[in-house]
């Protein structure tokens, strides 16, 4: 098993590029069950969430060619007859749970395994079948499977989530593009990740209205299949936020490289409340240091409030705050389990239910430390880069899962951080 180690105290400088996000990629490549045609999608990132979906699409009777140096997959589900996505792929990620609206609306039927994937509480797939169910199918769990049968199609409805959901929202588009009638989402997520699947679906031929908005109509295309071709992943704006707060954490100027600014302004905000200089150039985004860092408050909100995935690389950020920062999340339980880690290297964080109080400026030393999931990762690494010594992160398959080559891009910047063998 990998392990990162990594020497801290050592300013950054530099750019880095920005890879496709991970979080547009997964529902694109579920998306491609819906296409009569093979699809190429380009800048793919090369994370094992990604290879694992690949691998799934695979075991259902699709074929994939990938090459690694162009970030390319080609996708062709023509010949796609399985409809039972296992345990054994489901269990390494929650993203899986995207193949039960595209198969059981293309199909009919499916078994789709109850995911796994990190532990950061409840993220129950629940409001995936009623909203199945509200589109007309039959389901049942069954030896750990969400078995779904929907015998004569799905048919449209009116979809309303007690909760915003991404994939959830993504999953009732995928099944009702190929349902019969009209289906509204009541209640829908409005996350970047959720409009380029629309606009890729739009592409295609399906007609759908309110991209972008809370109440998304898809008019079905009653079982005919769509006309994808090519998908340009969108930049992964939780990688971005990442490497940025990887320049505010060391008070360094760095450069990140093809992002996409718009996607980002709750992150920036921040950024620059905080004293950080944030310039703007197209598609790229400079850091420059604080005289001060000054605390920050942060309540973790759906887009485009402020990304629960950005909360963790915030509170390491906090550490190095002159004043106490607050962080309350708002969207998901457990989610502070990077926490007892971060007091590990000397944090001075104390919690009361969903909030935390980040007492700084603190004097971080290193540790030996352990991922507990894969933003919580992000946030040791972040944390180790200006901590005394050496600090050694084990668990780093976390990592691996939603960010691609981060020790060599940090290298490049001027980390002193390396990936080992336990």
């Amino acid at each position: 098993m990998d392990y990162l180690k990594i020497e801290g105290g050592h300013k950054l400088s530099g750019s880095v590029k920005i890879s496709g996000a991970k979080n547009a990629a997964l529902p694109l490549i579920v998306s491609t069950l819906l296409s009569k045609r093979e699809v190429e999608l380009r800048n793919v990132p090369d994370v094992v969430d990604i290879s694992t979906l690949l691998k799934l699409i695979e075991m259902l009777g699709g074929r994939y060619t990938r090459e690694m140096s162009s970030s390319k997959v080609v996708i062709d589900t023509k010949e796609v007859n399985e409809t039972k996505a296992i345990y054994d792929i489901v269990r390494k990620m929650r993203a899986s749970v995207l193949t039960l609206g595209p198969l059981l609306s293309r199909f009919g039927r499916c078994e789709v395994s109850l995911p796994g994937g990190c532990a950061i509480g409840a993220r129950p797939v629940d409001l995936h079948i009623k909203a199945m169910q509200t589109l007309g199918a039959e389901i049942e769990i069954k030896g750990g499977y969400i078995v779904a049968n929907a015998k004569d199609g799905l048919k449209g409805g009116v979809v309303v989530f007690d909760k915003i959901t991404v994939t959830g929202t993504e999953n009732v588009i995928m099944a009702a593009s190929l349902a019969k009638g009209t289906t509204k989402i009541v209640n829908a997520a409005k996350e970047p990740e959720v409009i380029q699947l629309c606009e890729v679906l739009q592409k295609g031929g399906l007609n759908i209205k309110g991209v972008g908005s809370d109440e998304i109509i898809i008019e079905g295309s009653g079982g005919e299949l769509f006309d994808i071709d090519s998908i340009d992943i969108i930049p992964d704006r939780i990688e971005a936020g990442t490497y940025l707060c990887a320049g505010a954490i060391t008070n360094s100027e760095i450069e990140i490289q093809d992002a996409e600014p718009n996607h980002l302004k709750s992150v920036l905000n921040k950024l620059e409340g905080m004293g950080f200089g944030i310039t703007i150039n197209g598609k790229n985004i400079s850091i420059s240091p604080a005289k001060i860092v000054k605390p920050v408050e942060i309540i973790t909100a759906e887009y485009p409030g402020f990304p629960t995935d950005m909360q963790a690389q915030f509170m390491a950020l906090a550490t190095q705050a002159d004043g106490s920062s607050i962080i309350e999340e708002r969207l998901f339980e457990n989610r502070f389990m990077h926490v007892s880690e971060l007091h590990r290297l000397g944090a001075s964080i104390h919690l009361r239910g969903n909030t935390a109080t980040i007492n700084g400026k603190t004097p971080l030393r290193n540790a030996e430390l352990m991922a507990t999931d894969l933003r919580a990762s992000s946030a040791l690494v972040l944390a180790a880069l200006v901590a005394k010594g050496e600090t050694s992160i084990h668990r780093i398959y976390h990592l691996d899962r939603g960010y691609e080559n981060l020790e060599v891009k940090l290298g490049a910047l001027g980390a002193k951080i390396e990936r080992l063998k336990e």
